[in-house]
């Protein structure tokens, strides 16, 4: 008999592999940190501190590929309005007035203990003070691909362009070997970046060999201004310029045409979609479905909490399911088991760490959630991704792993402090009333 830290037992197991392999009742050793042996026949080779997984189902840890955490903290605030009005009237004005390291500290606080305690394991946050954000992932025991935003002109994060890129490259080389921070390149937008910064931020993600995140084609506002402004669309300027590749990492798409669509596949750009923000500031429908077709890898995003306004990628993944089948009235699109692979395998894909999370697999990182599915809700259980998908609610999450400690037991998160948080929120609610 070999010795586990942990062993998770009768639990039904969704590994989200390429052959989406299950066992109806199997176990999972975990040693180190990481998946020893999964499957059947387990606990007669391990042993070790056994979890009973009965009336639970294990799926990886979900990603959210797409988010900025902090704006927990803005949550709700300038609701109801179009993006750029939204923004500009809004969000931007906050932010300059409001944020800090306390600020991103707090609100990254509070967004992990929200993602935690929902099932994500993993985030893609682009936002500023990204040392607090690595400081909150730290304390939650999360995972994170962090980079500060870099735009053309003043914000929170840096005065000028340059002042932006030397801050990503303190970040890449401060975090670039630490488990549980994933450091990228995090230009903002085609529209809001020069055609010379996002060179630069390009050959810095090649330098050290980084993803490159930004937001792409999110708005008809977004591509009229990029045809004005370089009498081009926003991905085929990007081609242009040299910076569209295997390393982008497209927050929403949600209007390339289908020979961009040809063009993303042939690239090997990912995309990051974020149906419910999406919806909520009519920014419109992405052809997700189309993408997926040409071969384009798609995870799932949340965006922000003050755009969405939650970090639920349970819920993500019935709307987006939903949504799509709705716009093509055709029921067959974007499957249950297509949407909970983009919340799990492809979103790994997207973020360029497939080869350590995204699935159950032997030597992967134990990073994984049960789902409790005895509850009238989610039964009778004919099949698991079609119930966990489409029955299944945030609050059905029981245990969350990463790195094979648990975080979160019995519904409760146990490395966050949760009456801390709340009462954080609370004082910068005030704080940010003043400024209307």
């Amino acid at each position: 008999m070999r010795r586990a830290d942990l062993i998770i037992k009768n639990v039904h197991i969704l590994t989200m592999d390429e052959n989406f392999t299950e066992y109806p009742n199997g176990a999972i050793a975990i040693k180190n940190g990481k998946i020893a042996a999964i499957g059947e026949g387990i606990l007669e080779k391990y042993t070790g501190n056994v979890i009973d997984g009965k009336g639970k189902i294990a799926i990886p840890g979900m990603i959210n590929t797409h988010t900025h955490a902090a704006m927990t903290l803005l949550r709700g605030y300038g609701s109801d309005n179009p993006l750029r009005i939204w923004l500009e009237n809004y969000i931007w004005p906050a932010e300059e007035k409001c944020i800090s390291y306390e600020f991103v500290k707090d609100g990254t606080d509070l967004a992990c203990y929200e993602m935690l305690r929902n099932g994500i394991t993993t985030f893609v946050d682009m936002y500023f003070y990204e040392d607090a954000v690595a400081q909150s992932v730290h304390q939650a025991k999360m995972r994170a691909i962090i980079c500060t935003g870099i735009l053309d002109f003043p914000n929170p994060g840096a005065r000028t362009p340059e002042e932006g890129l030397e801050k990503t490259k303190a970040c890449i080389q401060a975090y670039k070997s630490d488990e549980h921070i994933f450091p990228c390149v995090g230009p903002h937008a085609p529209y809001t970046c020069a055609p010379a910064t996002l060179i630069k931020a390009m050959e810095i993600a090649e330098e050290y060999d980084t993803l490159f995140h930004i937001h792409i084609a999110e708005t008809e506002f977004e591509v009229k201004q990029m045809k004005k402004l370089y009498e081009n669309t926003p991905v085929k300027h990007l081609n242009d310029i040299g910076v569209l590749n295997e390393r982008v990492l497209a927050a929403h798409m949600v209007y390339p045409t289908e020979e961009e669509i040809e063009l993303l596949a042939e690239k090997g750009v990912k995309v990051a979609h974020c149906p419910e923000s999406n919806l909520k500031l009519a920014s419109g429908i992405a052809p997700v479905v189309e993408m997926m077709k040409k071969g384009v890898t798609v995870g799932l995003g949340t965006d922000g909490a003050a755009s969405n306004d939650d970090l639920d990628l349970i819920g993500e993944m019935r709307t987006a399911a939903l949504i799509h089948k709705g716009y093509r009235r055709d029921a067959t699109v974007l499957s249950a088991k297509e949407a909970l692979a983009m919340a799990t395998r492809e979103g790994a894909k997207a973020v360029r760490l497939d080869d350590k999370i995204g699935t159950l697999e032997k030597g992967k990182y134990a990073d994984l959630v049960l789902i409790n599915v005895n509850e009238p809700h989610v039964q009778p259980l004919y099949d698991p991704y079609t119930q966990i998908v489409y029955s299944g609610k945030n609050f059905d999450v029981d245990t969350v792993i990463i790195g094979g400690e648990i975080v979160v037991k019995n519904k409760r998160v146990i490395t966050i402090d949760k009456e801390c948080v709340l009462n954080k929120a609370q004082e910068w609610k005030e704080r940010v009333k003043k400024l209307k």
